[in-house]
């Protein structure tokens, strides 16, 4: 038969065809086509397609779940190299054997040859990351598009100037509340493993550890988890393996991380399947940045969330999470939280603390007791309240001690007192999706003896503007048990959980 035959016997196919070459939004077949997605057919169904029809895969194209496909004779499965036909979980294009039975596919007594795919069920593996691929998709749109997408009323919506894109940043935490699960592993016993300070200096390590055991984030098995937690507790490492102190190596240290891990990638395929970039630890000891040092190779995807998050020493924000240190009193969950309004301070600046390291060394040498204005203390006497004294400033200093990360920072934002940063290589908490500039001021450490002009030249309109963002922010860094969404606790799970989205696995 000729052309005109052929679409006299198929008007209907002609039309629908036409119609879907020109609006490809539009679906008739009854799998959805998706352009450099997946095809996905339902379980066990048999297609009968016309004579001379041509089914093409697009680029990146998927057949899923277990099908059988029907072609008439001279009709044409068309799959494309980098396009998937799961046979036995073998890509078509290298699966001979599979090319042979369709080449070679008995013709029946209707001239139709039946070509029969069988397309297995995706592993778990595989539909984590198809699931990752789609919520990529959607913070991508959400972020294009600037539109919120409807999800728990009355819930928190993320808005203003402080957040980078408040709208990726709100898909972006949907679904991860959706998707992200994580594999605690349960090997390991306290006082070093599960086992992590809650108060004090260095408790986000412990609260983080605590608050998985019972979060929804926890996977319940580990073939369902997207990331892999190693519960750790440096600080005990270093409180119980080394004192008394005789000394400093971080070599046993760092023997106890590469033996667990070693242990945990023979008894476990995640680790290597990896190369440990879906893995992660929490540590806001001052050593924890060593932990990678005596074997780089091995921790070179490792994700390492940190209160020390210095880059000038090989902390990575592309790959690396910077952790708020917070020093949470005995029997609290963090300092209080005040409210004094922007014409109720009426300090200019201040700083109480230790002369720790040379950026607070710069800082006492050039304003300690030298001007009334920048209050610069060493430790305050008993009669005089730390905290009283941050909420009745307007700019807060927040120098660096021995190490970048400091207390300080959290503290001002507590207290409604805008932070000064003054520090040369601090990545800060959350940057991925907060403004910093918008909410604090940025100090080089040579820029210390310039401190007071720096900040005078902060008109009081702006001073206020950043003061009331200061407010807005305050929810991220409150600390909750359990954790509430876009508390402190779900802001350092978001964080990993960017870190995890920006990585793809292969099966």
């Amino acid at each position: 038969m000729g052309a005109s035959t052929s679409c006299y016997l198929y008007p209907s196919l002609f039309l629908i065809l036409l119609f879907f070459s020109m609006n490809h939004h539009f679906h008739y077949l009854p799998f959805p086509y998706y352009k450099h997605s997946k095809l996905s057919l339902p379980h066990h169904p048999i297609f009968s397609l016309p004579n001379n029809f041509t089914l093409s895969l697009t680029n990146n194209s998927t057949l899923s779940n277990s099908s059988r496909l029907s072609l008439p004779v001279n009709s044409k499965l068309s799959i494309p190299s980098n396009s998937t036909l799961f046979s036995n979980h073998t890509q078509a294009s290298d699966d001979t054997h599979l090319n042979d039975r369709l080449n070679n596919s008995s013709t029946n007594s209707t001239g139709s040859a039946q070509y029969v795919i069988i397309v297995h069920d995706k592993n778990p593996f595989e539909k984590i990351e198809e699931g990752l691929a789609r919520a990529r998709a959607a913070i991508r749109e959400a972020g294009r598009s600037k539109r919120y997408t409807p999800y728990r009323k009355g819930g928190f919506v993320p808005r203003g100037s402080v957040y980078i894109n408040p709208y990726s940043f709100h898909q972006s935490h949907i679904e991860m509340e959706k998707l992200f699960r994580i594999w605690p592993y349960k090997e390991g016993e306290p006082p070093l493993f599960y086992n992590g300070p809650v108060n004090d200096i260095y408790s986000i390590e412990g609260q983080f550890m605590d608050e998985l055991r019972k979060s929804p984030f926890a996977a319940k098995d580990p073939n369902e988890a997207i990331a892999f937690y190693l519960p750790i507790s440096v600080v005990n490492i270093v409180r119980y393996v080394y004192r008394p102190y005789t000394t400093y190596s971080r070599l046993r240290l760092q023997n106890i991380i590469e033996d667990y891990i070693g242990i945990m990638a023979k008894r476990y395929p995640y680790w290597n399947r990896s190369n440990g970039g879906d893995h992660f630890l929490v540590s806001c000891h001052d050593w924890a940045p060593d932990v990678s040092v005596g074997n780089p190779k091995l921790f070179k995807n490792f994700v390492r969330v940190l209160c020390n998050a210095n880059s000038s020493e090989g902390f990575q924000p592309i790959r690396d999470v910077s952790l708020p240190e917070i020093k949470i009193p005995f029997g609290k969950l963090g300092p209080p939280l005040l409210k004094h309004p922007p014409e109720n301070r009426s300090i200019f600046a201040f700083f109480a603390g230790g002369a720790h390291g040379h950026v607070r060394s710069l800082l006492f040498q050039h304003w300690k007791n030298k001007d009334g204005e920048i209050k610069v203390h060493d430790y305050l006497p008993k009669t005089q309240n730390y905290t009283e004294l941050m909420s009745k400033s307007k700019f807060c200093l927040c120098p660096s001690g021995y190490e970048v990360a400091s207390p300080r920072v959290v503290e001002s934002i507590y207290t409604g007192c805008v932070p000064v940063i003054i520090s040369d290589s601090y990545v800060l908490p959350f940057s991925d999706v907060l403004d910093w500039s918008k909410f604090s001021i940025h100090v080089s450490v040579a820029k210390i003896p310039e401190l007071k002009s720096i900040l005078q030249t902060i008109s009081e309109h702006e001073y206020v503007k950043k003061q009331k963002r200061v407010m807005q922010v305050q929810r991220h860094f409150v600390l909750n048990r359990p954790s509430r969404p876009f508390d402190m606790l779900h802001m350092v799970m978001h964080s990993v959980w960017l870190r995890r989205l920006n990585l793809r696995l292969l099966g």
